[in-house]
């Protein structure tokens, strides 16, 4: 018992929470705000190399499969250091601050970093779900004066967004512990903050576990907020 509450101690913990409380609260608006530009563009941009690997134009299915199998293949700790010091070494970011307080330098790279991550992983998600629409109804669509483009946006994508809106929203949930990465490039994100208060208290679990706590209570708000949408979609 003594070993474990020189490991971690709860009053202490409260105490550091009190202290840096705006600087969880500022991680958090970062995590979430970094999540939310990342899936949007990471969805387009799945959708994009969806629609590249079914295309009959062969450079542009191999461009989907190898973007989709280097990115697969690589973590995105190195993805993030390519583009933030490679990329956007000889393409800058402007830096401009929005809201007082977000530096566009630091997270327009660390958002396309995780987003381009995330769309690897989507593509392939929405792909299988196309796939899994009976060919029937392209069949019914054709029979019906539908060109290909018509029958993908009113036909197919609906049915197959309702088919892999579960494994959409486990990616949503990486997405969001996927951003801790952008910390090593000085995204001021959940864990950056959190390891400001364990470097100024030396607290490493007391600074650790309300980083957490907090990325628990978003991804389990999120899952829920899902499953709830999920539910709707089948009584539809």
């Amino acid at each position: 018992m003594a070993r474990l509450s020189n490991l971690f101690s709860l009053s202490k913990c409260i105490e550091i929470v009190q202290a840096y409380a705006p600087y969880y609260l500022q991680g958090i608006v970062y995590t979430i705000l970094l999540s939310i530009l990342a899936i949007i563009v990471g969805f387009v941009f799945a959708l994009l190399l969806t629609l590249m690997r079914r295309s009959r134009i062969a450079p542009l299915r191999y461009i989907s499969i190898a973007y989709v199998e280097v990115i697969r293949g690589t973590p995105i700790l190195v993805q993030l250091m390519l583009i933030y010091y490679g990329l956007c070494t000889l393409f800058p970011v402007p830096s401009v601050t929005l809201f007082g307080f977000i530096d566009t330098a630091m997270f327009i790279p660390g958002a396309v970093s995780v987003a381009c991550n995330s769309a690897a992983y989507v593509s392939e998600i929405i792909r299988a779900g196309i796939q899994a629409v009976d060919k029937g109804q392209t069949e019914a669509a054709r029979s019906l004066g539908m060109s290909a483009a018509q029958n993908m946006r009113f036909i197919i994508l609906p049915q197959a967004v309702r088919n892999i809106l579960p494994a959409l929203g486990n990616e949503l949930v990486t997405i969001i512990k996927e951003s801790s990465v952008c910390m090593v490039i000085g995204i001021p994100e959940l864990m950056y903050n959190a390891n400001i208060a364990k470097g100024a208290t030396f607290r490493v679990m007391e600074s650790i576990v309300p980083a957490a706590v907090l990325y628990f209570l978003i991804t389990f708000t999120l899952s829920k907020l899902l499953m709830m949408c999920e539910r709707r979609m089948r009584h539809e």
